[in-house]
């Protein structure tokens, strides 16, 4: 089961991430996880959010570039190695990570990590194999 991931096109520029996180604010929009891969010039926002199409629609609004990515969020248990096993797990049956990011929650036996991998539904199908629980989209955004 994937959810969906906010990619925006951010310029290096002072307040610019600042605006963005402001203008998802006024439209009720609550990060639940984030993630920012920079250049010189400019930066891709990754964001997971309670109300996707709420902050879709504010972002395009405003004139940002801005795009949805189907990834894997999984919940993992808070413990070192957690991370480990899931990797070693895609790994072993030849999946693909393009990039992960991970966040924790109020519940402190638990945390998730966003995947982007190259082939969502084997991802899903070999974790489930392996006892490790892919969230709902509902559950991610309720956090």
């Amino acid at each position: 089961m994937t959810i969906d991931q906010i990619s925006v096109f951010v310029e290096n520029k002072p307040g610019r991430l600042a605006g963005i996180t402001e203008l998802l604010s006024g439209a009720n929009v609550d990060i639940r996880a984030l993630s920012i891969a920079d250049t010189a010039d400019f930066g891709i926002l990754r964001i997971i959010v309670n109300e996707p199409v709420v902050a879709l629609e504010a972002l395009k609004a405003a004139g940002i570039a801005v795009s949805v990515t189907q990834v894997l969020a999984v919940a993992i248990e808070d413990v070192p190695g957690s991370l480990a096993k899931a990797l070693r797990i895609l790994s072993d049956a030849g999946v693909s990570v393009e990039y992960a990011y991970a966040f924790i929650t109020r519940n402190a036996d638990v945390a998730y990590v966003i995947f982007r991998v190259e082939d969502t539904e084997r991802a899903t199908e070999i974790f489930a194999e392996h006892g490790i629980k892919t969230a709902s989209p509902q559950e991610v955004y309720d956090i």
